[in-house]
Formats: C-alpha cells, sequence, structure tokens
C-alpha cells in the first residue's frame, strides 16, 4: 500500500477483468498454483468493490483459519510483554477472534461506534496519496488474504493479519485514531511529492514502526513491530534514538529487513504532541524549511 515500498506484489488485469497478483522470487507461494488462485480471486474480489457497499464476505478456509490462529496465538503473550498500554487498550476494546478470520465488513461495523473508523477492501498497491488521504475520513485500506501457510509466523508483504491484528487494535482507540486522521489530513494538505513522502516516512517510523517509553522499559506501538512474531522480539535491541520529526521524515528504510534504526517516543502523549503536532500544521512550505535547514 505504499508506494515508497512497493512491499504489496503488484496486480495486473487480465482480458476478462479479472486481476493476476505477481508474486516475486522467493515468495512462499510463488510455486503453490492453489495459493496464487486464491490471491488472484481475492483481489479481483477487492478491485470489483464499490465504495458505499459492504466489505466483500470472504469464505475462508480451514487452512486460513489456521494460520490466522496460530499467529495470534503466537502473539497473544508477547504483546502483554512488549506492546504499550494504549494498544493493549485497543484490543480490549476491539476484542478480535483469535480463532478465525474475521469480516472487515464486521470489524467495520465494531469500530465504526468506537473511533468512527471502516476498512475499505484494497486489491493490492494503493496510491500514496489515496491510501494516506482515506485515513482523513477515518477509512482504512487493507487486503484480505492470508500469508502462505508454510511459513506462518513471517509474510513478505503486509496481508489481512497485518492490516487487522496490527492496524485494527490501533483504530479501535481513539488516541491513536486522533493521530491516523491527523497524518491523513496532511497528505491531503500537502502538494509536492517530496512533501508527500516526508509525511508517508513519519507515518513509517510512527503507527508502523513506532516505539514508546514507559515506566516498565519499551514498548512498541507500531502496527510493522506488533504484528510481527518475530520482530516483535527483537526490536528493543534495535538502535533506538529520540523522536526527532526531521531525522524521521529523512530517514531511509530497508522494508525487506528488520528496522536498523527507530525513534522513540518520552510517552504517548509526547507522540501525540510531536507527531500530531507536525501532522496537524504542516504543509509545502514547512516541510520543504525542514528539509533545507537539513541540506
Amino acid at each position: 500500500m505504499f508506494d515508497e515500498g512497493q512491499y504489496f506484489a503488484p496486480v495486473v488485469s487480465r482480458d476478462d477483468g479479472s486481476l493476476a497478483v505477481q508474486l516475486g522470487d522467493g515468495h512462499p507461494g510463488l510455486n503453490d498454483p492453489e495459493y496464487r488462485q486464491r490471491r488472484d480471486q481475492l483481489a479481483t474480489m477487492a478491485d470489483r468493490w464499490v465504495p458505499g457497499e459492504p466489505a466483500p464476505r470472504v469464505e475462508y478456509t480451514d487452512q486460513e483459519h489456521d494460520v490466522w490462529r496460530v499467529v495470534c496465538e503466537d502473539l497473544r503473550a508477547k504483546h502483554t510483554t512488549y506492546a504499550c498500554q494504549e494498544f493493549l487498550d485497543g484490543k480490549e476494546a476491539l476484542g478480535l477472534p483469535v480463532d478465525h478470520v474475521p469480516q472487515l465488513e464486521d470489524l467495520s461495523d465494531h469500530l465504526e461506534p468506537l473511533t468512527g473508523f471502516r476498512y475499505r477492501p484494497a486489491a493490492g498497491l494503493v496510491p500514496l496519496r489515496e491510501f494516506y488521504g482515506v485515513l482523513a475520513e477515518r477509512a482504512f485500506w487493507a487486503t484480505q488474504y492470508v500469508r502462505h501457510h508454510s511459513v506462518p509466523l513471517y509474510t513478505p508483504e503486509p496481508d489481512v493479519l497485518h492490516e487487522v491484528v496490527g492496524h485494527g487494535n490501533t483504530l479501535a482507540d481513539p488516541r491513536f485514531t486522533g493521530l491516523y486522521a491527523a497524518a491523513g489530513a496532511a497528505a491531503r494538505r500537502v502538494e509536492t511529492p517530496e512533501a508527500l513522502d516526508f509525511v508517508s516516512r513519519i507515518f513509517w517510523f510512527t503507527l508502523e514502526f513506532g516505539v514508546v517509553h514507559e515506566p516498565d522499559g519499551l514498548k512498541a506501538y507500531g502496527a510493522g513491530i506488533l504484528s510481527s512474531p518475530g520482530e516483535i522480539e527483537e526490536f528493543r535491541d534495535i538502535t533506538i534514538r529520540p523522536l526527532d520529526v526531521l531525522a524521521m521524515g529523512t530517514q531511509d528504510y530497508d522494508i525487506t529487513h528488520y528496522q536498523e534504526v527507530l525513534f522513540a517516543g518520552r510517552s504517548f502523549t509526547h507522540v501525540e504532541d510531536v507527531i500530531g503536532g507536525f501532522w496537524t500544521d504542516c504543509d509545502d512550505d514547512s516541510i520543504a524549511a525542514l528539509r533545507a535547514g537539513a541540506a
């Protein structure tokens, strides 16, 4: 969903209007015809969705439910240990099932009374401005496919587990969704590609890979960490830098490996003040001035 990462497998249209998902070399499902057909089917369903209609309901297989269960069970204790309190508050409010993959429409019906957010089904990569922009409307683009069953604790691209276990629990908490909505408003306010890239990098190092200090230690609040059974155990040993808008907005990263640098807030309130404040006030000129100062 992020242009700068290109970590969604691209989709192409067939002559009959259906979509084909192009899995990259090394993808666990590359040589599994059944899995590839399933990915094509779900991408086509999402592509045919019309705004205002319910998200398409997916008849998940027993194998897909098993992958969901394995990941959720693995993350249960890790969330208790490593997740920040605001994430745990959202997790309790949302009450995700651990034994089956939930439907996006059902989750939207649960989220909307809590924070106003609803899911939109995505076939694959969503243009950067569109992905972030709809956050201002309290909408979130999400895929519906499940990672390959051969490696349930790993995915080379965000799947429904990332979208729901990672982001869904944060979308149930009003403090988080204030940040999401501010990011969306910022993405719609800026006009230059450079400013949009800057806004997206701040999102990456916060709502995707943010960490925060709590009295009992460093905790994660980013969905990319909290939906990854491996990365959630490693983030405390990564280089941790103080929250810094300029450094975050210009920091490069590699989406194919664990992050090498993370930025920590002194508290979640600190994140709200600094990052929420930036997204609320930023525009093309202010971002250009920041970048010029760094140069």
